[in-house]
């Protein structure tokens, strides 16, 4: 089921922080702050090794404006370990500069695929708990039949301190929960960053599960761009930098983010969401989320148009 976003300008925000929040900060900033924002942005970039995918014959190029295809990974790394914990989020993106359009889909972590490498089917949430990025990206590619060109990497625990940078958020919340040893009543209130991080990862208590959690999880996203777009934002800049430059990874070098943002920002006044559905099943008492063949096929075939592969 397609669902045409009613706020454009908010998921346009959204968007923009996980693959390019530093666009934002650079335009705003020079002198000592542009010194900063290139020091954060070399230590976000973390290249990886892999094959070049068969589902792309040649490399994107930014200047001829190809379609391209990004993978965001929030990962669960309580245990420490941001190389290979959870994967709480898995979502794609795609941008075509031509129709200067946007798609994204989310993938519901408890999908049952394949898990390229390991020969065997598993939450695809699994992927980077056994291989990192390096094995997502290729489990991704096959469960959608596309190719991935980069990668973002997001700390889900090391957020709150993105949160607490900004001076904490300001969220709606559509109905009342409690959840470790914090209560969330229902309307609009006020969350530092690490009531920010249970108020997103909350899922059992939401009858919409996996879906209910990713919307909440928009909202604090959207709320750390109002405020750090604001000049309360940009007074804390140093805090701010330090927060993403500890915890966002991506392959994207900041050369490429310039391209990025001078040959395709313009699509992403159109953005279009789309939402993988499925039914929920037990085998051996573990809980999946099984996608139909036609479905898989249905979101597969939207993305490779959007991406001219089928030209």
């Amino acid at each position: 089921m397609r669902k045409k976003l009613k706020n454009l300008k908010k998921w346009q925000k959204y968007t923009f922080l996980i693959i390019g929040v530093l666009f934002l900060v650079v335009g705003s900033m020079v002198g000592y702050a542009f010194y900063n924002v290139n020091k954060t942005l070399s230590t976000m970039h973390q290249p990886i090794e892999r094959e070049h995918s068969d589902k792309r014959p040649e490399k994107v190029n930014f200047i001829e404006q190809d379609p391209i295809s990004i993978l965001l990974i929030g990962v669960d790394s309580r245990n420490g370990n941001l190389e290979r914990g959870l994967s709480d989020t898995l979502m794609v993106i795609t941008v075509n500069p031509d129709d200067k359009s946007m798609k994204m889909v989310s993938i519901p972590r408890d999908t049952r695929t394949e898990i390229v490498g390991k020969g065997f089917e598993d939450k695809i949430n699994h992927a980077h708990s056994f291989g990192g990025v390096e094995m997502a990206i290729p489990t991704v590619e096959n469960f959608l039949d596309i190719p991935i060109d980069y990668y973002v990497k997001i700390n889900m625990e090391g957020f709150k301190d993105l949160v607490d940078a900004v001076g904490g958020v300001e969220v709606n919340n559509s109905f009342a929960f409690s959840t470790g040893g914090m209560d969330f009543p229902e309307g609009k209130i006020s969350l530092n960053g690490k009531e920010a991080l249970a108020f997103s990862r909350m899922r059992k208590q939401d009858p919409r599960g996996d879906f209910g959690r990713t919307d909440r999880q928009k909202q604090i996203v959207q709320a750390v761009i109002k405020k750090g777009a604001s000049f309360s934002g940009i007074t804390n800049l140093d805090s701010i930098l330090n927060a993403i430059g500890q915890n966002v990874k991506t392959d994207i070098a900041s050369t490429e983010m310039l391209d990025i943002q001078k040959n395709y920002k313009e699509a992403i006044n159109d953005l279009e969401v789309l939402q993988i559905t499925g039914t929920g099943t037990t085998i051996s008492r573990i809980y999946y989320l099984q996608v139909p063949e036609e479905e898989r096929l249905r979101i597969s075939t939207i993305l490779k148009e959007h991406l001219k592969l089928n030209e």
